[in-house]
C-alpha cells in the first residue's frame, strides 16, 4: 500500500448496513429537544445520514393537526430509523413497526428495542430474541438494541439482524462504556455492524467505541441533553470521526515501562 492509499482509508468512512452504504457513523435520536427547530439544527451539525425516532411517540403525519418530525428530518435528506421505544413486549413491537411500515409506505430499516421495565429501561432479551425472530420473518430489516451479552449478540447475528446494538450503559444514564470487554468480544465475533447504543454521555465516550472497532454509536440524550446541543452534536461529529481514524491507524502497545522518544545512539555524552 502507497502512503497515498494509506492516507485515504485511513479517512474513508463508508460502511454498510442492510444493503446501503453510509459515510456518517453517527447515528442521532430525535426526543429530548426543547422544540423542532433545535432538532433540526443539531441533527444538521452532527452529520448524521440516519436518525431514529420513536414511532409511539413522534407525529410523522397520523395526527394532522399536530407538527410533523418529517418537516425538520425530510426522508429525501435522512434514511429514517422508525424504533420501537416505549414497547415492553414482542407483540407490541412487532406491531409498531408494521405501523411504521404503513406510514412510511412500505419502509423496512427498523430499530427494535424490547425494554425489560421503566426504571432501568434494561432490554428484556427474551421477548426481544421473540420479536426480532418475527420481525425478519416479516421481511424488516432489524436493526437489534441488546444487552452486551456476547451469546445474545451472536444469536441475534445468526438468525438475521443486519445490526446488532449493545448497550454502553443504561438508557440516558450518560455513565459511557461501562463493560468494555463485553463490548469488545461482540465487536471481534461479529461479522454485522455492531453499534453502540445507549449510554453515552459525551464525545470521549463515542470516541472510545469507535477506537474500539465499533461500526457506529447511536445516541439521543447526549446531545439533547447538553447544554448547548448544536455544539454537543458538532463535537460528537469529530468523536466519532477521530476515533474511528485511531481504530484504523491503530494504537501503540501498552508498556510496563517508559520508553523514550528520542535514541540512545549518537546522543552527545556531557
Amino acid at each position: 500500500m502507497t502512503s497515498a492509499q494509506a492516507s485515504a482509508s485511513s479517512v474513508d468512512q463508508a460502511w454498510q448496513i442492510a444493503g446501503r452504504t453510509f459515510h456518517s457513523r453517527l447515528l442521532v435520536g430525535t426526543g429530548k429537544y426543547k422544540d423542532f427547530t433545535e432538532t433540526g439544527e443539531a441533527i444538521q451539525a452532527s452529520g448524521a445520514e440516519i436518525v431514529t425516532f420513536a414511532v409511539r411517540r413522534a407525529n410523522i403525519g397520523q395526527n394532522a393537526d399536530a407538527p410533523n418530525l418529517l418537516d425538520v428530518v425530510s426522508p429525501d435528506r435522512y434514511t429514517l430509523l422508525p424504533n420501537t421505544a416505549g414497547c415492553y413486549n414482542a407483540r407490541d413491537a412487532v406491531r409498531t413497526c408494521q405501523l411504521a411500515r404503513e406510514l412510511l409506505d412500505g419502509h423496512s430499516l427498523v430499530k427494535l428495542e424490547v425494554l425489560g421495565d421503566e426504571s432501568t429501561l434494561y432490554p428484556n432479551v427474551v421477548e426481544t430474541l421473540k420479536a426480532a425472530r418475527e420481525l425478519i420473518d416479516d421481511g424488516f430489516d432489524v436493526m437489534v438494541y441488546t444487552s452486551d451479552d456476547p451469546i445474545v449478540a451472536a444469536e441475534l447475528e445468526s438468525m438475521g439482524a443486519c445490526a446488532v446494538m449493545p448497550l454502553g450503559s443504561l438508557i440516558g444514564s450518560g455513565h459511557g462504556i461501562l463493560n468494555p470487554y463485553n463490548l469488545s468480544l461482540i465487536v471481534e465475533n461479529a461479522k454485522v455492524p455492531v453499534l453502540v447504543d445507549a449510554g453515552i454521555g459525551t464525545a470521549s465516550d463515542a470516541a472510545l467505541a469507535m477506537e474500539m472497532g465499533c461500526a457506529g454509536v447511536l445516541m439521543n440524550s447526549a446531545i439533547a441533553h447538553a447544554r448547548q446541543p448544536v455544539l454537543m452534536a458538532q463535537a460528537m461529529r469529530k468523536a466519532i470521526e477521530a476515533g474511528r481514524e485511531a481504530f484504523l491507524a491503530g494504537r501503540m502497545p501498552r508498556k510496563l515501562q517508559g520508553e523514550a522518544s528520542s535514541p540512545n545512539e549518537g546522543r552527545i555524552q556531557a
